[in-house]
């Protein structure tokens, strides 16, 4: 019995070392240089290789490699050729999910003020920053032209993204905002609307106490105008509770949200921040075909005649 335990062992410890073997001193410095060198790494990230494994592909073993910076730590697989020549990044998607379905999964969209349809299947979700300059130039592409043109096709929905580090006010507005939107969802697009379009009002104020009692005037004044209960919105005002604007943060965040406007249109990024309008409506319409719908037709594309001299 003892012999055929020890036995067992061996054979354990063959398959192991079949299955994941070591990367040699020379190799892996070859693969060092050729990661630092195509990454263009700095100095301060460390390159470590994990054993390799057998893989799926003929001539071919599995290499991850992680690259750790700080608190920052990165995992790659690669394709590291049996004769030791050639590495190939290898990136494994799964056919069977929908990123974008997972994306849009990530929201919560609940008690958002909706412009369009709240019952599209197309869904643009823009994270936004009221005090941000390229928020407002996309803001002004959003409402009113694409709504216009895409109506009752498209739910449009506005979450906060407030980028507090460099815009002091941006946090107020944030939260004087959903203090409305609790009440009127006219209300808050009114304001919504007014700050993106007249952002240099509030920068302009000295200091940001009357930046601040500026924001909130203003959101009474949209309250009267919707005729919510003005002591509730002022108690709220008062109240200034960040949690609702910092869970939409983290949850852009875990997006990859690092910037605004981040703009997402049926789980699909639309990279670029504030794009023109034309490449906004290509993303627009290949969702609604997605969803099996029509898209709207859009203005003629004014042509650039060749004038005389």
């Amino acid at each position: 019995m003892a012999f055929f335990r020890r036995a067992f062992v061996l054979f354990l410890l063959i398959c192991l070392g079949c299955s994941a073997q070591s990367v040699s001193p020379e190799l892996s410095r070859k693969i060092e240089r050729q990661v630092r060198s195509y990454y263009s790494l700095p100095p301060r990230v460390n390159v470590v290789l994990s054993p390799l494994k057998a893989s799926e592909f003929p001539n071919y073993d599995i290499l991850t490699v992680r690259l750790a910076g700080g608190e920052k730590t990165s995992t790659y697989d690669f394709l590291l050729s049996k004769d030791r020549n050639t590495l190939i990044r290898m990136t494994r998607l799964d056919l069977s999910k929908d990123p974008y379905a997972e994306v849009m999964n990530k929201m919560d969209l609940r008690n958002r003020p909706v412009r369009g349809n709240r019952n599209a299947k197309v869904v643009a979700v823009n994270y936004d920053d009221f005090q941000c300059p390229y928020c407002s130039r996309m803001h002004e592409t959003l409402f009113p032209q694409l709504l216009r043109e895409y109506g009752d096709r498209v739910e449009f929905v506005y979450k906060d993204f407030p980028l507090a580090e460099i815009h002091p006010w941006a946090m107020r507005a944030a939260v004087d905002s959903n203090c409305l939107a609790a009440q009127n969802t006219d209300a808050y697009w009114e304001l919504a609307d007014y700050l993106h379009a007249n952002q240099r009002e509030f920068n302009s104020q000295k200091g940001q106490e009357a930046q601040f009692s500026a924001l909130d005037r203003l959101t009474i004044d949209q309250g009267q105008k919707h005729s919510v209960d003005i002591p509730k919105l002022q108690t709220c005002l008062k109240a200034q509770d960040e949690t609702a604007v910092k869970i939409s943060v983290k949850e852009a965040e875990s997006l990859g949200v690092d910037g605004t406007p981040a703009l997402f249109i049926n789980g699909e990024k639309v990279e670029g921040g504030a794009l023109p309008i034309e490449e906004l409506r290509v993303v627009f319409d290949r969702a609604l075909q997605d969803a099996g719908l029509t898209p709207p037709p859009h203005p003629a594309v004014p042509s650039s005649g060749s004038g005389g001299k």
